[in-house]
């Protein structure tokens, strides 16, 4: 086992712990029911979920570490000599009810396959009906993360891979209004696990601050149908294109916890189109269009 393994295990298993504490608090009204699971051929994971809360309606927040051999067709696909690999991590999805409060992923693994070892993840934000100052916050605090840690870390690299990465080419639109995102950061371990520290420990600042401004915004149904054709364009592509759930499925994992990205509840409508001059128009005409928001000034101070 790499020696980096076991640190990196034991981070993210108390990141889950922090992450999922905080986001109890944060809802006010259930907890996260907890599950234990063992994975035929080596490891397993604690897969933590909160459904119908007070402000989620479904929250996810997985811890794994998994090792064992890849089928010999994956094993082509995946850097590194051999078969045999290991994997620890933690992932999240949140999927608040409120339609004024974005969905949020983030993700944080490292890996080994044969003579290679890496560290992957990232965070990303999926507004429904988007203000400004909370998709510039989001991405002021990814790009502080970054930047601290440069030029071993481009900041400006990791935000176009999480707009190319969570894009749905076959709508030909974006998920959401990225991020960062990366993947194969190999080299000096050291210091990418200390990126990767700084980066986890950064979530719930990146987010939690949105959803207190939020939260109580009044909606109605037109909101909630729309936030729910959105969730369709979410399902869409953890299915067709993301890598952990490909990874998870491909390997053997527990399905249960893979899928648990997938929200509550969601609608596909034929041929929608939002109403030209919309708030749901906007957000296809303005935020779903990469651009550099986290250089962009915001409308209130603070």
């Amino acid at each position: 086992m790499h020696p980096m393994h076991r640190r990196a295990t034991e981070y993210f298993r108390a990141l889950q712990d922090r992450i999922t504490s905080r986001l109890e608090e944060v809802d006010g009204e259930e907890r996260f029911r907890e599950d234990h699971w063992q994975r035929e051929g080596g490891g397993g994971g604690r897969s933590r979920v909160l459904v119908e809360g007070g402000v989620f309606e479904k929250a996810g927040v997985n811890f794994s570490e998994v090792f064992g051999t890849m089928s010999e067709e994956f094993a082509k696909q995946i850097p590194g000599a051999g078969r045999d690999f290991t994997a620890t991590g933690v992932s999240l999805v949140l999927h608040p009810r409120n339609p004024f409060v974005p969905t949020v992923h983030a993700n944080f693994r490292f890996l080994t396959k044969g003579d290679r070892a890496w560290f992957g993840g990232g965070a990303d934000l999926t507004p429904y009906y988007p203000f400004r100052d909370d998709v510039i916050d989001f991405h002021q605090v990814w790009k502080r993360v970054c930047e601290a840690h440069a030029p071993l870390i481009d900041y400006r690299q990791m935000k176009e891979n999480c707009d190319r990465y969570f894009y749905l080419a076959h709508r030909q639109e974006p998920r959401g209004v990225g991020g960062i995102f990366f993947d194969y950061l190999e080299g000096d371990l050291e210091r990418l696990f200390s990126f990767v520290r700084d980066a986890g420990d950064a979530f719930l600042g990146s987010y939690v601050p949105i959803v207190e401004r939020r939260r109580n915004l009044v909606y109605n149904e037109r909101h909630r149908r729309f936030q729910l054709i959105r969730r369709g364009r979410y399902v869409e592509f953890n299915l067709l294109y993301d890598r952990g759930t490909v990874f998870g499925l491909r390997t053997g994992g527990r399905v249960e916890s893979i899928l648990m990205s997938l929200p509550l509840n969601v609608r596909w409508e034929y041929d929608y189109h939002p109403d030209p001059g919309s708030p749901e128009a906007e957000l296809y005409e303005v935020y779903l269009k990469p651009r550099d928001w986290a250089s962009e000034p915001r409308e209130s101070a603070g």
